[in-house]
């Protein structure tokens, strides 16, 4: 790491110092000493070896930004500026290349002859946060999170059944119910897909977050807070333990009552406890009143569901 410094400020040094005629650094995997690509014979870099290169960056980088003003077809995945092959390297999802895709390359090609092809076999997509009290989507339903989990994340049972496909805050496909209870008990948890990453996170609704570092049961009488799409963070305490509540569906055991108010599409959400509200306590449930005059709402405490399921929490 301290070489990788060295080097790193050794090249910055010879791009301000080069001016035109640097054509980029890098630094080699192997020996882990640096070289530098210059434009004109005779250069010399003290520290740093030295290869003779057609093109300056400032060459590639202009490529580079004329290409940026193209519209790509889909199969075009990315394109890049590659010092250590003095090039413009575009890369191609072989599998959806086309007629299309080859009129852009040759228009790449015709604007510089440092544009190199590479060809890939996957298109990248964007990857999103799984936070908890997060909105999610089940066809024309809404809950919300519970909490990240190693491969998803657990919610509400009554949020959907297995196999039920699930899109996150931002209606991207997220994944599907691997499993589900309701009644009896209002637990589930969703497996993600590759775009998702579950994080040790709660949202807290005001541009922080919750960090979740166990799930310690709190006592009752215990400061309590949950997180939902909805109504966003809301506070109160424990009232008591092992309640069951005999919902219109069925009648559901094992739940924690509190006096935290709570309202449709809140359901699943995170409730949090301890020192900073990092302990995970469990998924919200029902309940009855609301946000503006008050009221009672349950939820599924959180160990239970990890054990059912054979689960890990995301922690932080």
């Amino acid at each position: 790491m301290a070489s990788d410094q060295t080097s790193s400020e050794l090249a910055e040094h010879a791009k301000a110092s080069l001016g035109d005629a640097f054509g980029g650094a890098w630094i080699d995997q192997a020996s882990g000493k640096l070289t530098v690509a210059v434009t004109k014979s005779g250069l010399s870099v003290s520290g740093a070896d030295v290869q003779v290169v057609k093109n300056s960056l400032t060459q590639l980088n202009g490529t580079k930004s004329v290409l940026d003003l193209m519209s790509a077809p889909q199969s075009i995945t990315s394109w890049r500026v590659d010092e250590k092959s003095n090039s413009v390297v575009v890369e191609v999802n072989k599998n959806t290349r086309d007629a299309a895709t080859d009129q852009w390359l040759a228009t790449a090609k015709s604007i510089s002859g440092a544009v190199q092809v590479a060809e890939v076999t996957e298109s990248p997509t964007p990857l999103y946060d799984l936070r908890g009290g997060d909105a999610i989507y089940m066809g024309g339903g809404r809950c919300s999170l519970g909490f990240s989990v190693q491969g998803g994340f657990v919610t509400a049972g009554h949020c959907g059944t297995a196999g039920t496909a699930v899109s996150g805050y931002n209606r991207v496909a997220a994944g599907t119910f691997a499993a589900s209870v309701f009644p009896g008990n209002d637990y589930s948890w969703v497996r993600t897909n590759s775009n998702w990453t579950p994080r040790p996170w709660v949202n807290r609704y005001n541009g922080s977050n919750v960090t979740i570092k166990g799930s310690s049961e709190a006592a009752v009488g215990a400061q309590i807070c949950r997180s939902g799409s909805t109504t966003g963070w809301h506070c109160g305490t424990v009232q008591a333990k092992n309640q069951t509540v005999n919902y219109a569906q069925g009648s559901v055991r094992g739940l924690t009552r509190t006096n935290v108010c709570a309202e449709p599409g809140d359901s699943g959400g995170s409730w949090v406890a301890g020192s900073g509200f990092g302990q995970a306590q469990g998924v919200t449930s029902g309940g009855s009143g609301n946000c503006t005059s008050g009221g009672t709402t349950f939820f599924q405490p959180v160990n239970p569901i990890l054990s059912r399921y054979g689960l890990s929490l995301v922690t932080g």
